[in-house]
């Protein structure tokens, strides 16, 4: 990785847990049938988006998120010169 650029986390919604129970629904699928257990949840978002990368799960929200990643970079400012100093 350059000196002035980094790594940006991007969190992608994938499913939403219907309760009751551990069937979820793919969030881009809206109507689709729910689909028992996390597993078969990934597999199947995997399967449709061909993503192969991390996923974070928020099991107090009954979400989960595909972690996509983007490179950002800046340039920095140069340094303020001064005639008081004899910088110039």
């Amino acid at each position: 990785m350059k000196e002035n650029s980094r790594e940006k986390e991007i969190l992608e919604l994938i499913a939403v847990r219907v309760p009751p129970g551990d069937n979820w629904e793919l969030a881009a699928a809206v109507g689709s049938k729910l689909i028992e257990g996390l597993v078969p949840t990934l597999t199947a978002y995997m399967r449709a988006t061909e993503f192969k990368g991390a996923y974070r799960l928020e099991p107090l929200k009954g979400e989960l998120y595909a972690i996509k990643t983007q490179t950002v970079t800046w340039t920095p400012p140069e340094p303020e010169k001064f005639d008081l100093y004899g910088e110039f």
